[in-house]
C-alpha cells in the first residue's frame, strides 16, 4: 500500500488528484470548527448535556461537527438519504427508470434530481433544528424570530450543499469516491477519542497492571481481527468461468479463449451499512429536536429507543436487552439495501445479451436466458452470503460496547466503513497507475 501511494506521487496526473483530494479533506475539516451564525455555543453545550442525547455514531459522521453547531452540523446525511429515495422511485417510476438506462445522460438528470432533493432535505432538518432550538430552547439560539431561524436553517443547508459539491468534485478530479472520502475523513478524526475512551477505561483505569495489559491485548485482538474480516469480506469473490467460441475469419479460425466473471460477494461494498445507520438514526435525530430525551415513557418513544444501538445487548439488564431486537431490524436493512443496490448496479440481463453478442458462453449453460437465470441465481447466493458476512461484520462490536458499556464511534460500523473506504480508494489509485503504465505503453 505504501509503495503504491509513493509510486503514485511519482506520476504528475495522480499526484494532482491526489494533492487536490487532500486540500478538499483539508477544507472538510476547517468547515468542521465554523460555527453556524445565530447559535450560543456555551448554551447549546449547556442544553446539550442537560438533555442526556446519545449523539453516537451521528456525531462520528459528522467528525464532531454537529456537537459542535458547525455549518457541517448536518454533513451528507441529507445526500444520503436523497440517494436512498432516487434509488427507490428508480423501481417504482417508470420512466426514472429508463433515465438510468439512457447511458450518461440519464444518470446526469438522475444526479441532478438528487442533488436537488438533497438540498430540499437539508431545509427540512436543518429548518426543524432551528425552530426546535427556539420553541424549546430559548436561549440556546440567539434570535427567535423567523428571519433568524431562516439564517441558521440556510447555514446548515449552504454547508451540506458545500459537501455535496465538494464530494463530487473530489470524485471527479481527485482519488475515489467523494462523498466517502468525506465519511472516511470525519470518522478518523474520532477515533483519536474513542481510543482515549477505551484506554482510560479499560487500560490505565484497570484494577491491577495485569488486568490493563490483558486489556490492551483484547482490544488490539478485536481491532485488528475486525480488520482482517473486513479485508477477507471486501476481497472475496465467485469467478464465473466464460468460454468463448472459435469463429471462421478468412482463412484462419479466431476466439476459443477462456475467460470469467469476477462476481464480489461483498458486491455493494460499505453502501448497505451507511444506508441502514442513516435511515435508523433518522427518527432519532428527528425526534430529538422536539423534546424526547430518549425515555422508555410511550409507545413512540420506546420505538426511538430501540433503534438506538447505543441501548443495544446490555447484558446486565433483561428490561435494557429486549430493545435489542433493534439489531434485527438493522441486519434486515443491511441484506435489503445489499440485494436492492446489486440489483440497480449489476444486470445479467445486460450480462448475458454482451456475452451472446461476442460468442460467449457459460460452459453447461445455454446462451440467453438461461444465462440470465444461471447469474440471477449464483448471484443471489453470493449476496446473502456477503449480507450476512457483512451484518455480523457490523454486530459483533455492538455485542462488545453493549455488553461493556462503552460509547465509541469506531465500536460500530465506522470500522467497516474505514477499512472498505480505504480498500476501494487503493484499488482506485492502482487502476490510475495501470491506465498510466498502459498509456506509457502505447506512446512507446
Amino acid at each position: 500500500m505504501i509503495n503504491s501511494i509513493i509510486n503514485a506521487f511519482k506520476n504528475p496526473d495522480i499526484r494532482k488528484r491526489l494533492l487536490f483530494t487532500i486540500l478538499c479533506v483539508v477544507i472538510v475539516r476547517i468547515g468542521s470548527m465554523i460555527p453556524v451564525p445565530g447559535i450560543a455555543f456555551e448554551q447549546f453545550s449547556a442544553w446539550l448535556s442537560q438533555a442526556n442525547l446519545e449523539l453516537g455514531f451521528l456525531d462520528t459522521l459528522t467528525g464532531g461537527s454537529f456537537s459542535q453547531m458547525s455549518i457541517f452540523a448536518l454533513s451528507i446525511s441529507p445526500y444520503i438519504n436523497a440517494s436512498i429515495i432516487m434509488q427507490l422511485l428508480t423501481i417504482a417510476i417508470p420512466k426514472l427508470e429508463e433515465l438510468q438506462k439512457d447511458g450518461e445522460d440519464g444518470r446526469r438528470k438522475i444526479a441532478k434530481y438528487t442533488r436537488i432533493l438533497t438540498i430540499a432535505l437539508a431545509l427540512i432538518e436543518g429548518g426543524a433544528m432551528a425552530y426546535s432550538f427556539s420553541v424549546g430552547n430559548q436561549s440556546v439560539i440567539n434570535t427567535d424570530t423567523f428571519t433568524g431561524i431562516m439564517l441558521i436553517s440556510l447555514g446548515f443547508t449552504a454547508g451540506t450543499s458545500f459537501l455535496m459539491w465538494l464530494g463530487e468534485n473530489i470524485t471527479e478530479r481527485g482519488v475515489g469516491n467523494g462523498i466517502s472520502i468525506i465519511l472516511l475523513v470525519n470518522i478518523v478524526s474520532r477515533l483519536p477519542r474513542d481510543l482515549d475512551v477505551l484506554v482510560t477505561k479499560f487500560v490505565t483505569g484497570a484494577s491491577s497492571v495485569i488486568v490493563g495489559i490483558m486489556s490492551a491485548i483484547v482490544i488490539l485482538a478485536v481491532l485488528i481481527g475486525m480488520v482482517v474480516l473486513i479485508v477477507l469480506l471486501q476481497d472475496a469473490e465467485r469467478r464465473i468461468p466464460v468460454q468463448y467460441s472459435k469463429k471462421v475469419s478468412g482463412r484462419g479460425m479466431v476466439g476459443g479463449s477462456s475467460s470469467n466473471i469476477p462476481l464480489k460477494v461483498n458486491t455493494s461494498g460499505v453502501i448497505p451499512v451507511i444506508f441502514a445507520m442513516s435511515l435508523m438514526q433518522f427518527p432519532i435525530i428527528i425526534s430529538s429536536f422536539f423534546g424526547s430525551t430518549g425515555a422508555r415513557t410511550g409507545f413512540w418513544n420506546k420505538i426511538l429507543y430501540m433503534l438506538n444501538m447505543q441501548n443495544w445487548f446490555n447484558v446486565t439488564d433483561w428490561g435494557e436487552f429486549k430493545y435489542s431486537v433493534g439489531a434485527l431490524i438493522y441486519i434486515a436493512l443491511i441484506c435489503f439495501f445489499a440485494y436492492f443496490y446489486t440489483a440497480v448496479t449489476f444486470n445479467p440481463i445486460e450480462i448475458s445479451n454482451n456475452l451472446k453478442k461476442s460468442g460467449g458462453y457459460c460452459p453447461g449453460i445455454r446462451p440467453g436466458k438461461p444465462t440470465t437465470e444461471y447469474l440471477k441465481d449464483i448471484l443471489n447466493k453470493i449476496i446473502f452470503v456477503g449480507a450476512i458476512a457483512l451484518s455480523i461484520v457490523a454486530i459483533l462490536p455492538l455485542i462488545f460496547t453493549g455488553g461493556f458499556r462503552v460509547s465509541v464511534g469506531f465500536a460500530a460500523t465506522s470500522l467497516i466503513i474505514v477499512v472498505g473506504v480505504i480498500l476501494e480508494t487503493m484499488k482506485s489509485i492502482e487502476a490510475m497507475m495501470a491506465v498510466h503504465h498502459y498509456k506509457g505503453f502505447l506512446d512507446k
